[in-house]
């Protein structure tokens, strides 16, 4: 027959007993179980006390188990590593969800706004892949993904436009004292930062005039979120979405160094396989993309842009 649980010793005794069974120490017992070592070794004593055992020998600096302590240690451990599993198998797992984006996409729109879906969600764990080579939905086990690119995406996928990409050229303000935005005349005194989409020939053409590309230095970087940091410090001129810059400019820490703009020939949409392996947390995720970047997230700045120069 059961012990009935009135006739059970402390489980905060046992726990203590546990974990300085293992330590041999009870001070370090204390900063695992987030307790003082004076309140550890209290309830070691009570469960002593209570059991008419003698469970430790205490010795100058350390502590030795008994013969009965340490067959009891064997026992209450393996009790414990029952409850952990008993309490395991009952508690539901996270649902592992896995988002494609770029880079910068990631780290300049998704992950600060991330907090927000993961507080709404808390049985979602999100799993992040940020790179410029595009997921493939089966083999890398994406779940749903954010793409730069244009319809149609294959019949087995749903797609929808999250951002129309419009390209603005921004620099730090200590560039542009008193804010006068510039014309094409003004390049050659810039550095221009690169990215891998290499639009800054495009984007000068455009310009009044098409002053040559060749007058300006250039850094080139391999994410477009290093050529706006870069741009934030004061090394030189980046070309970017403006989803990407709308913070920063709002912030400070950027100004938009011409009133043209330009539009991309790509756009991002986010895109899913049409029936997804888990159909409601991608459908959350989806709507949660969506409404975001509908809404600006109620931080978008103000553009000053009067013209779009069309790249289509």
């Amino acid at each position: 027959m059961a012990e009935p649980l009135h006739r059970l010793p402390s489980l905060n005794g046992l726990r203590a007993f546990e974990v300085a069974a293992r330590h041999l120490n009870f001070r370090i017992a204390a900063e695992e179980l987030g307790v003082t070592q004076g309140a550890v070794a209290q309830q070691v004593r009570g469960l002593e006390a209570e059991l008419g055992i003698r469970l430790f020998d205490r010795l100058p600096r350390t502590l030795a188990l008994t013969e009965a302590g340490r067959a009891y240690a064997i026992h209450i451990r393996r009790a414990f590593d029952l409850v952990a599993e008993a309490t395991a198998t009952i508690r539901p797992e996270p649902l592992h969800l896995t988002i494609s984006v770029t880079p910068s996409f990631a780290s300049k729109w998704l992950i600060p706004r991330l907090p927000d879906f993961l507080a709404a969600h808390p049985e979602l764990d999100m799993r992040i892949l940020a790179s410029e080579r595009i997921s493939n939905f089966q083999s890398d086990a994406v779940d749903i993904a954010v793409r730069l690119g244009h319809p149609p995406f294959g019949t087995g996928l749903v797609a929808d436009l999250l951002f129309e990409q419009e390209l603005v050229a921004v620099c730090s303000p200590a560039l542009l004292p008193g804010g006068q935005l510039l014309t094409s005349a003004d390049l050659a005194r810039f550095v221009l930062l690169h990215d891998t989409h290499n639009q800054w020939p495009e984007f000068v053409e455009k310009l009044d005039g098409g002053a040559p590309a060749a007058a300006s230095k250039s850094v080139r970087f391999n994410h477009t979120s290093h050529a706006i940091e870069a741009a934030i410090a004061g090394q030189g001129m980046a070309l970017a979405s403006s989803i990407f810059v709308r913070e920063d400019i709002a912030a400070g820490r950027l100004v938009q160094a011409f009133s043209e703009t330009m539009r991309a020939t790509s756009d991002f949409y986010v895109v899913s396989p049409r029936r997804p392996q888990h159909a409601q947390p991608v459908a959350n995720v989806r709507d949660w993309l969506l409404r975001h970047a509908a809404i600006g997230d109620g931080s978008g700045a103000q553009m000053t842009a009067q013209t779009v120069l069309s790249s289509r």
